[in-house]
């Protein structure tokens, strides 16, 4: 910290593996940390094995660190977007994400999911992020990483926004927020009826 610090940098110190520390232990590092200048401290749930509520003790447990905390989640439990959604209300300022959830094993916090959950979900939180550009970049990243977007994935996924059953399409065909918890533009996307056999 200090060699960087020296050198005109920002230093953010993560503490990898920090869901498994000790907490006291923990706040110990981050505590040496800012007594030499750190810029941000960020906790990581290095192997996803943070639940909703243990993820907003966990943050809720660090709000008197002085300095901006972040969270950086893996996905090896399907939770990474959930314990996001948690360690901001418990704390976290920031957050870190990756497009379309790609990253090690199961992948890291869904950067689409995180924001338009925030966005609709957290009314007290907000981002400035262009969310009606998250499925232009969503594709972008995954023509370019040639790693696939699953039909079903959430905001993204071709299906997303695709009505099958009868009841379902007559019921968005006379109000959308009937079986759509957003207008699929808010996020840069279309609806699609598709006649098949849950018709």
């Amino acid at each position: 910290v200090d060699y960087c610090k020296d050198h005109g940098l920002i230093v953010e110190l993560s503490a990898e593996d920090a869901s498994r520390s000790d907490v006291d232990f923990l706040k110990s590092v981050f505590v040496n940390a800012i007594e030499h200048d750190v810029d941000r401290i960020c906790v990581c749930d290095t192997v996803g094995i943070l639940t909703p509520d243990s993820s907003f003790e966990l943050f809720n447990s660090l709000r008197d660190i002085k300095v901006p905390i972040s969270c950086h989640c893996h996905n090896d439990f399907g939770l990474a977007v959930a314990n996001t959604l948690a360690a901001i209300k418990g704390g976290a300022c920031e957050f870190h994400s990756t497009v379309n959830g790609i990253g090690e094993r199961a992948g890291n916090t869904s950067f689409e999911e995180s924001v338009v959950s925030i966005d609709m979900l957290l009314p007290d939180f907000s981002t400035d992020i262009k969310i009606n550009e998250i499925y232009n970049l969503s594709k972008l990243v995954a023509r370019l990483t040639g790693v696939y977007i699953q039909p079903n994935k959430a905001i993204v996924g071709e299906n997303a926004f695709a009505h099958e059953s009868g009841i379902h399409s007559d019921g968005v065909i006379k109000n959308s927020a009937t079986y759509e918890p957003m207008a699929p533009e808010l996020v840069g996307r279309t609806r699609r009826f598709i006649i098949g056999k849950h018709m």
